[in-house]
């Protein structure tokens, strides 16, 4: 059964990213990786949040927090299409664009789950 769950949650998370990466890339266009740039972003800000509650909240069910974590988010956040866009980039020979993509990339996401975490845990969960 937590298989199944785990199923259903990465496929809604990868249909959400493949419409984030098509609303991304209406937006912005297809010369930087903008819609895998903010899935992860998202993703992280979202993981943050559900660490955070599920820490302050340690009797959740078991099938919600892998729905949620491994599932949901698992295919939602990108970071193997980060390595592969980040590659495709140096193979373009645009290694400003390839640097500031991957740290750009890392220390936004790696902020906004913090962000994530403050905001878990300074809300008033009932």
């Amino acid at each position: 059964m937590l298989f199944l769950v785990v199923f259903l949650g990465a496929g809604i998370g990868g249909a959400l990213r493949h419409g984030v990466n098509v609303g991304a890339a209406r937006l912005f266009g297809l010369g930087f990786p903008a819609g895998t740039l903010i899935v992860n972003i998202l993703g992280s800000f979202a993981m943050g949040l559900l660490a955070g509650y599920f820490a302050i909240r340690p009797g959740t069910d078991q099938h919600l927090r892998l729905f949620l974590t491994t599932g949901l988010l698992g295919g939602f956040t990108t970071f193997s299409a980060f390595s592969l866009d980040a590659a495709l980039l140096i193979e373009r020979h645009a290694y400003g664009l390839a640097a500031g993509y991957a740290l750009g990339s890392v220390i936004a996401s790696v902020s906004a789950l913090f962000v994530g975490l403050a905001a878990a845990r300074g809300w008033p969960f009932p």
